[in-house]
């Protein structure tokens, strides 16, 4: 008894700890860009088989106890399942279908192995689950299941139609495999004497139950859905036993109809109801998904532990009576409506499934555009001429395939700036798409799911600097005004990321205005705003007044592809394409484009990583285009340091884009700022800039300081804009620009990181600090006399 003790207390401890070390080592990954960890979880999966299998093997084996030997047999099948189904978690978070149709397979299929392994003498044991109708037991297991999802259908919300029904199926399967672990064989080994000592049933067994569905939990969904799964089944193993324990008093044992009934529901709410690709570190700001999935798991585990409580005193108690079928039926049936009202009614119904993004082979001919008039007329008429080629590809190219996906009701986007489609549909559809003979590939296209209360909009609270910040003096900003006499007047700095607060002291007189200033394609908003704070923070560093902008005369536009910091591969497109041909509120892209309205340069302090479905080339053809056109785009290296070659999400690695690193007060490399070389062995970033505790704008009209080659990037964006003021012919002629940076950029520095010694090389200073600390006095002067 001792040994089962400890060997069941070292089975959850390694189980418990593989798990969130398996998740932690995902959001590491994550969080430093790096390619995917695909041996992890099978790293996990062999640790955890060894580490419980061995003992449980043991205890399967050695002791005299029947009952012991039936925990071991159990414990020992829970593991080996375990073991299989972490396997699963080979398969990327974004192809949620494929993950769940294996595990709903890899679970069934593991059932009928275990049902036939196990229970050879399974008609020794009296086999219950053939009745009909089903037991009081078996109901009141479905009442406690349906306590469980009921969280979960309040808080969370269900992805597409296929996605659901195969977390449905999976859900039931583990039902499945947890009832052929804790059937009727199983209970008995605890049934000691006569009914008259349930409470040795509910503890004991309970417990014996309990890890064994801490190990059937643990294999519960992708990386990150399983850890609610381990709060909320461990203690619904007491309910299970008091259920039995209420069964066996009655003289019918109920079998593993209670256990595939309470697991199943139980598992659904995890996998049916939140993403994987949402319970991760990008969305860790208050309120977001992460937050609600602690607290549906929270108060599932509540709900397990009173419902433990609840059935030991109800069933298990000496002299208590077994409900009638129908007591427990109308217990069912109430809680099977509360899910359904709560779900309906403040919850969010509805089904949110992923969009795919068709990218068509051919793609515009830009070659032989000519350079045109120096200055903006000649940009003008560059920028038109690129609309026009990629408008006229994508029409000539996509109307089959688009009267296909509308005959369908696939409800297809198009878009020209890369001759793409976006639409609805799952991997059938992919499948079909990849076939085509003028698709190149298809990409997911990441959809958020909504949540049950809005998160709480950003504020900023620091007052203003009453002066040029440091990061602004840093490069030499400050003297350009004054000195100079030059403030980025004239030129038009475009901004894609979160949204920009329009009402804000230091950026209300900047905007733009029009009606083709402004594009929100995630909520459609009129005018410009920003709930996460990300775009307004920016956006100030680039051309905010008051000393916390680099061009405080340039005036700005935005757009929205950021929503809670997740954006996927359309919304990035939608807001560079606006950035090319600006349209108004309403209007057709293809049709309604203004290409004389774009604006000059454009920061993005943004990354496509895969999780949210972008391939190394998905975005190049945009960022080509808009070289093409004139357009200067500016982007962040990244928060990827201090790995090498950590420079990789889309637009950052692209020849054509301006790739900002972030440097701190002395002029030091971050050790969070990402390192090349890029894909192609292409030197990258190609500057750096201050971004370390930046001072900027914040929405409501405060300030606030942030960290992050975000914030260094705009700041580059703002001394093009001031070179470009200075020297009006140079708008529009990005290698001459290019030139002038690098030439007349500052030394950097690179802190050595005696953790990471390659990060200190990385092939070389160019991959680290680029041509070196962007200096916006000496980039106006040689723009001026150039």
């Amino acid at each position: 008894m001792v040994a089962a003790v400890l060997t069941g207390g070292w089975a959850v401890l390694v189980t418990v700890a593989g798990q969130g070390v398996g998740w932690a080592v995902d959001q590491a990954v994550l969080a430093a860009g790096l390619d995917r960890a695909v041996l992890t979880w099978p790293v996990v999966a062999l640790g955890t088989v060894l580490l419980v299998g061995a003992p449980t093997l043991a205890l399967a084996l050695l002791p005299r106890a029947p009952a012991v030997r039936a925990t071991g047999r159990a414990w020992l099948a829970a593991t080996l399942a375990l073991g299989a189904l972490t396997l699963l978690r080979t398969v990327p978070p974004v192809h949620q279908e494929a993950y769940l149709a294996a595990l709903a397979a890899t679970a069934a299929l593991l059932t009928a192995v275990l049902d036939r392994l196990l229970h050879r003498r399974r008609a020794a044991v009296p086999h219950a689950e053939a009745r009909r109708p089903p037991q009081p037991v078996t109901l009141l297991g479905v009442a406690a299941g349906l306590a469980l999802l009921l969280p979960w259908a309040w808080l969370g919300a269900l992805g597409g139609l296929l996605e659901t029904l195969l977390a449905a199926l999976a859900a039931a399967a583990l039902g499945a495999l947890a009832g052929v672990l804790l059937d009727a064989a199983f209970w008995t080994h605890f049934t000691v004497g006569t009914p008259a000592r349930p409470a040795r049933l509910v503890l004991v067994g309970g417990l014996v139950a309990g890890v064994t569905l801490t190990l059937v939990a643990a294999g519960a969904g992708q990386s990150g859905a399983q850890l609610p799964a381990l709060f909320l089944l461990p203690p619904a193993g007491f309910v299970l036993a008091a259920l039995h324990a209420a069964a066996h008093r009655a003289g019918r044992p109920a079998g593993g109809a209670p256990v595939r009934w309470l697991v199943g529901l139980g598992v659904l709410g995890p996998l049916a109801f939140a993403d994987p690709e949402e319970i991760t570190v990008l969305l860790v700001a208050a309120r977001d998904v992460p937050f609600w999935v602690a607290v549906a798991t929270g108060a599932g585990l509540a709900v397990a532990v009173l419902l433990a409580i609840g059935y030991a005193v109800l069933l298990a108690r000496p002299g208590a009576g077994t409900p009638s079928r129908r007591v427990a039926g109308a217990t069912a049936a109430v809680l099977l409506l509360a899910v359904a009202v709560v779900h309906l009614g403040p919850g969010r119904p509805g089904l949110y499934g992923e969009r795919l993004l068709v990218v068509l082979r051919e793609q515009a001919d830009l070659t032989g555009i000519p350079a045109g008039a120096p200055g903006r007329a000649g940009r003008d008429v560059r920028a038109a001429e690129v609309y026009r080629r990629l408008v006229a590809t994508a029409d000539r190219t996509q109307g089959n395939l688009r009267r296909e996906l509308t005959r369908l009701r696939l409800h297809p986007t198009p878009y020209y700036l890369v001759n793409a489609i976006e639409t609805d549909g799952g991997p059938g559809v992919r499948a079909w798409l990849s076939g085509r003979p003028e698709v190149a590939r298809v990409l997911v296209s990441q959809r958020l799911r909504p949540l049950p209360a809005a998160a709480p909009a950003a504020r900023g609270h620091l007052p203003p600097p009453g002066g040029p910040a440091w990061n602004v003096s840093l490069i030499g900003a400050d003297r350009v005004w004054p000195e100079l006499g030059v403030t980025g007047s004239g030129i038009v700095v475009g901004s894609s990321d979160s949204g920009v607060d329009g009402g804000h002291p230091a950026l209300a007189d900047g905007f733009r205005g029009g009606d083709d200033s402004w594009y929100d394609p995630w909520s459609h908003t009129r005018t410009p705003n920003d709930q996460s704070g990300h775009g307004t923070h920016t956006t100030g560093s680039a051309v905010g007044r008051g000393g916390i902008g680099v061009a405080p005369g340039a005036r700005w536009v935005g757009c929205v592809n950021l929503d809670r910091n997740i954006g996927n591969p359309a919304r990035y497109l939608d807001c560079l394409q606006f950035m090319l041909a600006p349209f108004p509120l309403g209007g057709d892209p293809f049709t309604d484009g203004r290409p004389a309205r774009a604006p000059d340069v454009l920061t993005n302090s943004w990354g496509c990583p895969p999780i949210e479905g972008c391939d190394p080339g998905a975005l190049r053809p945009a960022t080509a285009a808009l070289a093409t056109a004139g357009i200067l785009v500016v982007a962040a290296a990244g928060n990827t340091g201090p790995y090498c070659g950590s420079i990789a999400d889309p637009p950052a690695p692209y020849p054509d884009v301006l790739t900002v690193g972030a440097v701190n007060r002395e002029r030091q490399l971050t050790t969070f700022s990402g390192r090349g070389p890029a894909t192609g062995g292409v030197d990258k970033p190609d500057l750096v800039a201050p971004g370390a505790d930046v001072l900027s704008a914040y929405p409501g009209g405060g300030y606030a300081t942030l960290p992050g080659t975000s914030m260094a990037t705009p700041h580059v964006a703002g001394v093009v804009a001031l070179m470009w003021s200075a020297n009006p012919a140079l708008v529009g002629d990005l290698a001459r620009t290019r030139r002038i940076l690098r030439d007349t950029a500052g030394p950097a520095g690179v802190v050595s990181h005696p953790n990471h010694p390659s990060a200190n090389r990385c092939g070389g200073e160019a991959d680290l600090v680029g041509a070196g600390l962007v200096d916006a006095y000496a980039a106006v002067r040689a723009a001026r006399a150039g």
